[in-house]
């Protein structure tokens, strides 16, 4: 009997993150674009320097209101009749604000990119705001608060940040806005505010997908490069600052089965040279179902479905001012707080004394960096990430090289700086739960002085 040859594994294809082509329109924009064979789905992503903090005091919000605003109607176009189009067009386009910008984002397939860019032209550049939608659009979002703050995530979010940060910071303060600030917006307020900070010469646009025989340039000056506006200095920056004081404080949320915890502390951006390894160090620590949180609070004590601890970028700047939020997250069952507290602080004093292990790293590495081919096989992911990058003033390669940057880095320099990134004495915790039955096992433990606030 005849067997055929057994297959033989092929060589590994070297893989690295898209490198984008930049250049620039007449009216300012600056464009990134990223030709991605099969890609016919065309993802675009424009960043507007429009950030949190430069919302006038008492319209906390309005960043928000203005970009749900994009979607609802031009001065071509009611909001019934945009949508009409957008669907005809097969596109979706979302827009929504965060303390570095607004961000804008189209997806249309490649057979109707035309038609999609001149939607997305029409709304950046002369947006309809009618009164009435911007009415809707308040009382959606004053909707919205209520079910918000019911979410114990939610209210765990709201509350360390209002710990953090100092109260006059907008980054003490939801990032939607609140009831009374939300209340006072109206369509002359996101006029304003667009008219202020919304403009080309500020803007820029990353267009991913398989752009074969597309006359991009044509494209982008037909429909983007129509957008007009004015030019305008950079603004001042501050300096992120923090309170990480060891402290508690707890929601009270009576008759709570479950407690919702949130620990953090703000940390170094990408811009600084420790954020490879940082992002290594903390994956070990509590980044999937094997880290160490979760191998302990919900596999060896059944505390906890999970466990998670992150670093998010807040803000990112060049010299030093941006910063990202360290944090680890979860809820656990309302009598087993205290021993679950216990044992994570546990966890976090036996890092910081006796190191991660090469096994922990090699597995960080291995998640981390081998799904990557994976995780941007879409379009969209590139262009989100490319667009992250503007956001957070990286250089166009700095994906790529974080890459290589991870798999360079060793047992030692992630230890060193996860152990930096969460001091056991050195973090503000927020539970949202019921006071009655955890504050004094809390107070046992001796993490920092508490506080109980009401839910």
């Amino acid at each position: 009997m005849d067997f055929h040859p057994q297959p033989q594994p092929g060589a590994a294809k070297p893989w690295a993150f898209p490198a984008p082509q930049r250049g620039a329109l007449d009216n300012g924009l600056t464009v990134l674009h990223c030709h991605r064979p099969g890609q016919q789905v065309v993802a675009v992503e424009v960043n507007l320097e429009a950030p949190l903090e430069a919302e006038p005091q008492g319209l906390d919000g309005v960043a928000t209101i203005m970009a749900r605003a994009f979607n609802e109607g031009t001065d071509k176009h009611s909001a019934e009749e945009f949508a009409a189009e957008l669907e005809r067009a097969g596109a979706t386009m979302d827009a929504h604000a965060d303390h570095p910008g607004v961000r804008v984002s189209l997806e249309v397939p490649v057979s109707r990119l035309p038609k999609g860019l001149a939607l997305l032209a029409d709304a950046l550049r002369a947006p309809a705001f009618a009164d009435s939608e911007i009415e809707r659009l308040v009382a959606n979002r004053l909707d919205e608060i209520p079910h918000e703050s019911a979410s114990p995530a939610r209210r765990a979010a709201k509350e360390l940040s209002k710990q953090l940060f100092p109260a006059d910071a907008r980054m003490s303060r939801p990032r939607q806005g609140t009831e009374e600030t939300v209340a006072a917006i109206d369509a002359s307020a996101v006029r304003a505010f667009y008219e202020k900070h919304v403009r080309p010469a500020t803007a820029t646009a990353v267009v991913v997908g398989d752009l074969t025989g597309v006359d991009l340039d044509g494209l982008l000056a037909d429909t983007l490069g129509a957008w007009t506006g004015n030019t305008a200095e950079a603004r001042p920056v501050p300096p992120v600052t923090a309170d990480d004081t060891g402290r508690v404080v707890i929601v009270d949320r009576p008759g709570a089965v479950q407690t919702q915890l949130l620990i953090g502390r703000i940390g170094p951006d990408k811009h600084d040279r420790v954020w490879a390894a940082q992002i290594l160090g903390t994956y070990c620590l509590g980044g999937t179902l094997t880290s160490r949180l979760d191998r302990v609070l919900r596999e060896e004590k059944g505390y906890t479905y999970g466990v998670r601890s992150f670093a998010q970028v807040l803000r990112s700047a060049p010299d030093g001012t941006g910063a990202a939020m360290l944090a680890i997250s979860g809820s656990v069952d309302t009598p087993n707080t205290g021993p679950a507290l216990d044992d994570l602080w546990k966890v976090l004093r036996t890092l910081a004394a006796e190191g991660l292990t090469d096994a922990e790293r090699d597995t960080a590495v291995q998640n981390l960096v081998g799904v990557a081919p994976l995780k941007f096989e879409t379009a969209a992911n590139v262009a989100g990430t490319l667009a992250d990058q503007v956001e957070q003033h990286l250089p166009d390669d700095y994906q790529a090289r974080l890459y290589r940057q991870l798999a360079e880095t060793g047992t030692v320099e992630a230890t060193a700086a996860v152990v930096s990134a969460f001091p056991a004495d050195r973090l503000v915790t927020v539970l949202v739960g019921d006071a009655a039955q955890i504050e004094e096992p809390v107070r046992a433990l001796g993490i920092g002085e508490v506080t109980v606030v009401t839910g």
